[in-house]
């Protein structure tokens, strides 16, 4: 009993330990991308508009097939125009109003030609590539918010810990002028030029605490994660930026045609081009086939599940040949306005390619200006950081006062915020620059 007990308590904390274990999760940048792609509902839903897509192509593709079709005919006579079984038999009346009849009959369809069916099936595979690019287009924006998301958890948590550490060094400035103050060798404000000091950067930790759970949030639900997830992040914004800092990318000519939306715009002056066509096609004659097998079974009395009941058969087949003759100009009507609509779409995609031409290069623009930035940064934080050492010294030896010292620890505090949205901003920049030349994350 006593192993019995041991071995049920053993299973209840390893399935506590898989429960918790399934319900974390850690994630570099690249682990989150890849596993969002996988994940993300809005993705998922674009992988589906692909399947109902190629569902429709399958579709349109079968109406071209020969088409089988059977039917059931039954017929009862409630009342015939005179008594049918006064009749003789052999009478040919008997035959024309039985009061029973059914006709099992099967029918095969062929379509032969009808030029509106080639067009239908040029469009489904257009609309196919257009899901796709759709799906794409789609992923990459979710990649971009992954990024972003990302990044603004990684942004709190590092200036929570840059805040802490901030909080920590101000006690121990706030605790040992506390001690002058009450010995007499200092003033009142110079404590209190602290307190004031402390108190902010104790609401500034809360307001980021909070900052924090909430881009954590947003990224579990890019990522398609349980709310209530536990998510840790991997990556550090120092390793982060080293890894997005590509000159490269500035100086190369990617064409624009590698854009998504230009490829969306080409694919509708596609799409209107084959509505011109259909629209063209409806002056095409349309001929179709078809063959008509048929039993039909009569009986004055419902016999017709008996092996005894007789059925006469008949097949027939012929073809339907349908020829546009006039239309008093309504076709004329839309085939014009079709041509216009497939102008337009020509004239889109000629201001598309020199919009999308403007956004790049004002992409690389702002992507090179986040570097320059980011670098530029860097400097003024050492050079913060090396101001506010001196201050401090200056303070504990009574050369500067509580004010001086508050005002260099605030451009610190300042400064190392400004460091870490510079890194934010040389990520976010890359991405979005990426994300206008297709490149793949």
């Amino acid at each position: 009993m006593k192993q019995i007990s041991i071995l049920l308590i053993g299973l209840f904390f390893s399935w506590s330990i898989y429960a918790q274990e399934n319900n974390s999760y850690n994630f570099s940048l690249e682990e989150a991308i890849n596993y969002a792609k996988e994940n993300n509902r809005t993705i998922q839903n674009a992988n589906l508009s692909i399947n109902a897509a190629e569902q429709d192509v399958k579709a349109t593709t079968a109406l071209g097939l020969p088409q089988i079709n059977g039917a059931v005919d039954y017929q009862l006579y409630v009342k015939t125009p005179f008594d049918v079984n006064s009749l003789p038999e052999g009478d040919p009346f008997r035959f024309l109003f039985p009061k029973h009849q059914l006709t099992p009959a099967i029918q095969l369809n062929q379509l032969l030609f009808d030029g509106g069916y080639v067009v239908g099936l040029q469009s489904n595979k257009v609309f196919l590539e257009i899901s796709k690019n759709a799906k794409e287009k789609t992923e990459n924006e979710i990649v971009t918010a992954v990024i972003s998301a990302y990044n603004n958890a990684l942004l709190t948590k590092e200036s929570i810990a840059i805040t802490n550490n901030n909080i920590s060094v101000l006690k121990d400035n706030l605790n040992e002028t506390t001690k002058i103050f009450e010995n007499g060798l200092t003033e009142e404000e110079d404590v209190e030029q602290l307190q004031i000091t402390l108190s902010s950067l104790e609401i500034t930790l809360k307001n980021l605490e909070t900052l924090h759970d909430i881009s954590k949030g947003y990224l579990k639900v890019l990522l398609g994660l349980d709310i209530n997830a536990e998510i840790t992040l991997k990556d550090s914004l120092e390793s982060l930026v080293t890894d997005n800092i590509s000159l490269e990318l500035i100086s190369e000519n990617q064409p624009i045609s590698n854009n998504i939306d230009y490829k969306i715009a080409a694919n509708q002056v596609l799409s209107k081009e084959l509505e011109y066509k259909l629209e063209r096609s409806e002056q095409l004659p349309k001929l179709n086939a078809f063959v008509n097998a048929s039993y039909l079974g009569i009986s004055d009395e419902f016999t017709f599940f008996n092996k005894e009941q007789n059925w006469l058969f008949s097949s027939i087949g012929g073809v339907s040949l349908t020829v546009p003759i006039f239309s008093s100009f309504g076709n004329k009507a839309k085939r014009q306005k079709a041509k216009i609509e497939w102008d337009i779409a020509k004239n889109e995609l000629i201001e598309k390619e020199s919009q999308l031409s403007i956004e790049v290069q004002n992409a690389k623009n702002e992507y090179n200006l986040a570097i320059d930035t980011y670098a530029n940064q860097q400097k003024n934080l050492a050079l913060a950081e090396k101001i506010e050492r001196k201050n401090t010294i200056k303070y504990r030896e009574g050369i500067a006062s509580s004010f001086d010292l508050r005002q260099a620890q605030t451009q610190l505090y300042t400064i190392q915020q400004e460091y870490l949205q510079a890194i934010i901003d040389v990520i976010n920049k890359k991405a979005e620059l990426t994300n206008l030349l297709n490149i793949k994350q």
